[in-house]
């Protein structure tokens, strides 16, 4: 399981960072860059208003199917044939909600027409999660870590030829970017769905009203984490919007941070989770050795995430202004105070992602193990610690406010989750690899302040920490290219 796990991911990992960075810094911040922060303060809240009640597009179906095809992968064909009816129904009852709830938050026509759009593009976005589910589950990674990036490369040739192709003589609206993501999610769904098609005896769709109620009951739990997550993960711009009178530009602010750690969270985290999930329900299933693998996707997260989290601790401001430019609307001191806010929400942000990375391996080994309760449970907990601090720290200190409490859910969250898998199933780490992570952090932040003193370019200076971090890892043996590939080469 531990050589599948590393090839594939090496394959989905490549293939994210040929896609996802151009996409990143080329597109998503040539978009907020050309509409200004305010629109695409915008457009983020509503993005975010709409993935907060997403888990209505999919009631936990997707981790459910995820984990009991991977066991299971006889019952694709009858149970594809019936969850498709079922998340079309679906479909209409979450549009129904977010409209509804649009109307009594007292959003304006516009607002209203983008979050119909919007809205179905969850939908799209939801129904390839589910097919990709499908594939991954049948352990069919190559082909599952291709359809991963398919929709954001569709989405780059689309906006590169609308921001710079010249075909526009007006300037770049943000009804684009998110008509870009219409079309690119319809095709890729349609191509996820040829594949998965080659795959299973596919009869058609089958009304099964018995078949729906038992899905919807053992997918409930999961359904209700999903729900919870979104709401400490995401709830925080539409919070600032509601709270603050200038909620698009604070929310803007917000977003130009949270992109970064979305973008994080999207090219490592949620990565590992999609290969872990179905490796670890198979091999709770058989009742293997676990933590082998829990150890090898811990230590390679922890590496990444705390190195990037300490040098954008360093290098926050750095960073910012050097992506985000002076809007046409600002005055240079408008631009230098918004820059200065950024960077501050960058650097909490960023030490979010360490404890997100955690989620990604220990809340996707409760999952596959089954302990939902527990799950949400803790859920809850960053539910209520999350609203807490936002309208705490919302009114006094904006957007920064919100980065606060975001980070406050999420390490709660995840220490709680990490505690609760060392309690109740058989893995350990031992105090020798503990002392090594310690040492790990220790020394990376040390250099991370050296290389910020050094007199060259900050580029350079940060170019000089990726290769001096990476070194410190192969020293303490973090990092073992030769267990590697006696991994790739055969498994132990």
């Amino acid at each position: 399981m531990r050589r599948k796990f590393l090839t594939n991911l090496i394959l989905l990992v490549f293939l994210n960072f040929l896609i996802k960075p151009f996409w990143v810094f080329g597109i998503d911040m040539g978009v907020q860059n050309s509409v200004g922060p305010s629109e695409y303060g915008f457009y983020f809240t509503i993005l975010n208003f709409a993935f907060i009640f997403q888990i209505l597009l999919d009631m936990g179906i997707t981790n459910f199917n995820n984990r009991n095809i991977a066991q299971n992968n006889h019952l694709l064909s009858k149970h594809f044939s019936s969850i498709i009816i079922l998340r079309f129904v679906f479909s209409i009852i979450y549009l129904s909600v977010i409209l509804g709830l649009g109307k009594l938050m007292n959003y304006d026509s516009r607002q209203m027409y983008f979050l119909m759009i919007i809205g179905f593009n969850q939908f799209l976005l939801s129904l390839i999660l589910y097919l990709r589910s499908n594939i991954s589950a049948l352990l069919l990674f190559k082909v599952d870590s291709f359809i991963s990036v398919l929709d954001r490369l569709l989405m780059i040739i689309i906006c590169a030829i609308l921001l710079w192709g010249g075909v526009t003589n007006t300037n770049f609206q943000i009804s684009w970017f998110i008509y870009a993501q219409t079309f690119s999610y319809l095709l890729t769904a349609l191509i996820a769905f040829l594949v998965l098609l080659k795959r299973m005896e596919f009869k058609g769709l089958n009304w099964n009203t018995t078949f729906f109620i038992f899905i919807i009951k053992k997918s409930f739990p999961y359904a209700t984490l999903i729900l919870l997550m979104g709401l400490y993960g995401r709830i925080d711009t539409v919070l600032i919007e509601r709270l603050l009178p200038n909620g698009d530009l604070q929310s803007g602010i917000y977003a130009s941070a949270f992109r970064l750690l979305d973008v994080a969270n999207n090219m490592s985290g949620v990565l590992f989770a999609a290969l872990l999930l179905p490796l670890f329900a198979k091999m709770i299933s058989k009742k293997e050795d676990l933590n082998r693998l829990v150890k090898l996707g811990f230590t390679l997260l922890f590496i990444l995430s705390t190195a990037v989290a300490i040098a954008s601790f360093f290098y926050g401001e750095a960073i910012m202004n050097f992506l985000y430019h002076r809007h046409i609307s600002e005055t240079e001191v408008e631009y230098a105070i918004r820059m200065q806010e950024t960077a501050t929400i960058f650097r909490l942000l960023m030490f979010v992602y360490v404890f997100t990375s955690s989620t990604y391996i220990f809340g996707t080994l409760l999952t596959a193990n089954g302990s939902m309760k527990t799950l949400n449970i803790i859920a809850l907990i960053g539910v209520i610690i999350s609203l807490i601090v936002n309208f705490s720290l919302i009114p006094r200190i904006e957007a920064i406010g919100s980065a606060w409490a975001n980070l406050s859910a999420q390490s709660i969250t995840a220490l709680l989750q990490l505690g609760y898998a060392f309690y109740l199933l058989p893995i350990s780490f031992d105090k020798k690899y503990i002392t090594k992570l310690i040492l790990y952090v220790a020394i990376t932040f040390t250099l991370s302040w050296i290389s910020s003193i050094l007199p060259f370019q900050w580029q350079i200076n940060l170019g000089l920490l990726i290769i001096m971090t990476t070194i410190v890892a192969f020293l303490l043996k973090l990092l073992d290219l030769k267990s590697f590939f006696l991994i790739i080469k055969n498994e132990e």
